[in-house]
């Protein structure tokens, strides 16, 4: 379990910005979701977090460490992907033993997280099947395993329900919630769908053209966007146009007061 701090990170493309000077704070064992449209910044965000894209300027702390110009396979952090990528060629837990290897950790060790990795996403009785006689829901459950097996201070998932059925999808972030739980584990999470962040999350994280329009609780989120970009992407809104005056929002039909409430303060 780690905390994790961004500091003024910037990232572009050529002559695209992608990142704006992004700022967030990220609670030990806190579930923390980057929510917002395709092109929003969110997964560059996320892959700028794991060390796949490097920055252009700006911080990245993880308990405090300075984490920014390590390698990926340095920062110690867990990735789950949108397409699975589980190894074709590799049983189930090989598959998930795959980053113990790696590390080169004792024989021993290993099968024992392995076996606890398997017991928790419900896949033990599966650990010799190969990639190929399993259900789209199952090579995730293989791909979040060989996340958690490492033990990393925080765990970052990159749409992983996105291409499964919408019942599945529902089951497995019950499932995903409650492991997160239980582990205490920080985690990032990325996800396009607003009903999935406002039911899975500590914190969601609203993105638009590489700028966090707001971070908050998915209450006050759905109840108390900053802007209209937030209310119109998380919940469907009327907007009706008012005027302020004297301290008073003043809603007006043929010239006539139709409402008339405290305005905002300040």
């Amino acid at each position: 379990m780690a905390s994790v701090e961004i500091i003024n990170l910037r990232k572009s493309y050529g002559n695209v910005l992608a990142l704006s000077d992004i700022e967030i704070e990220i609670g030990t064992g806190s579930f923390y979701t980057l929510l917002g449209p395709s092109g929003c910044g969110k997964t560059t965000l996320l892959r700028t977090i794991a060390g796949f894209h490097f920055q252009d300027a700006g911080r990245i702390l993880v308990d405090g460490v300075e984490i920014q110009n390590k390698p990926a396979h340095k920062r110690d952090v867990g990735m789950v992907f949108q397409d699975y990528a589980v190894f074709p060629h590799l049983s189930v837990e090989a598959n998930v033993a795959f980053g113990l290897k790696q590390r080169k950790v004792p024989a021993a060790e290993m099968s024992r997280r392995v076996a606890e990795a398997l017991r928790i996403v419900q896949l033990d009785p599966f650990a010799q099947r190969m990639p190929h006689e399993l259900s789209g829901g199952q090579q995730q459950r293989v791909g979040l395993a060989r996340a958690m097996v490492i033990n990393p201070t925080v765990l970052l998932m990159d749409e992983p329900l996105s291409n499964l059925d919408a019942k599945l999808r529902v089951d497995l972030r019950a499932e995903l919630r409650q492991i997160q739980r239980d582990l205490g584990m920080t985690t990032v999470y990325v996800t396009h769908d607003q009903e999935e962040a406002l039911a899975m999350s500590d914190i969601v994280c609203v993105m638009y053209n590489g700028i966090i329009q707001q971070a908050a609780s998915p209450f006050d989120i759905y109840r108390l966007p900053t802007n209209r970009f937030v209310a119109n992407f998380v919940g469907g809104n009327n907007f009706l146009s008012a005027t302020h005056e004297g301290g008073r929002a003043l809603l007006k039909s043929s010239g006539s007061v139709v409402a008339d409430v405290a305005g905002p303060a300040g």
